[in-house]
């Protein structure tokens, strides 16, 4: 996994080098270069946030209609794999439509990650255990940098404008913002289980530390 994290990193790392011989024209290199790096840090900080959990842990359940950390990740997996290996095919054959390119980022950057909003997610996105976490961890890497690779390689991306269900038109660099921000929101859910007063003991850990505390003989 740690391996994987890091291939990620350097391939967005690349990509945010070689911006310039694959820049889309429409998109400034500083524009490009904050949604490469959101990518980046978003997959860290989910990586981070379910690293070293129990298998206790990644089922707990807030409450029956809640998620646990492991359904959060699979259903973040999901959401990559239809981005990287669907939607971003339609993107590039979709028509060029008429936006506020400023104020559509912006209200997407403040409004997905935003937690205080809840979404139903459509049925083709529920998680129904088809990973372990574990695998569904690897998925979601693997499409992230399908995702970054389509940043990157995609020349107009403020040309095309596809509709999305629920934050309306957008246009191709502001659905890979979306995605970021999907993933910003939903490690804010994994950390809000971990918060619940009634998450499991990292045991393991305990015991580690109660035989580190034990004087030496």
């Amino acid at each position: 996994m740690k391996r994987t994290l890091m291939t990620l990193a350097s391939a967005i790392g690349l990509a945010i080098g070689f911006a310039a011989s694959a820049a889309a024209p429409d998109i400034t290199p500083s524009e490009r270069e904050k949604a490469l790096q959101y990518l980046a840090d978003t997959s860290k900080a989910l990586v981070g946030a379910t690293k070293g959990l129990s298998e206790e842990q990644w089922r707990f359940k807030p409450a029956p209609d809640r998620w646990s950390v492991a359904e959060v990740v699979e259903h973040l997996a999901l959401l990559e794999d239809l981005f990287a290996n669907k939607l971003s095919a339609q993107i590039s054959g979709a028509p060029a439509g008429k936006l506020d390119a400023a104020k559509v980022d912006a209200e997407i950057l403040a409004k997905v990650p935003d937690r205080s909003t809840k979404f139903q997610a459509p049925d083709y996105l529920v998680p129904t255990g088809r990973w372990t976490p574990s695998e569904a961890l690897e998925h979601f890497l693997a499409d992230r940098r399908k995702t970054a690779s389509f940043l990157t390689s995609m020349p107009d991306l403020r040309s095309h404008v596809l509709t999305h269900p629920a934050l309306g038109a957008m246009d191709g660099y502001e659905w890979v913002l979306a995605v970021a921000a999907h993933t910003e929101r939903h490690t804010k859910q994994i950390l809000e289980v971990k918060a619940d007063p009634r998450f499991p003991a990292n045991t393991g850990f305990i015991e580690e530390r109660r035989e580190q505390s034990k004087p030496a003989r």
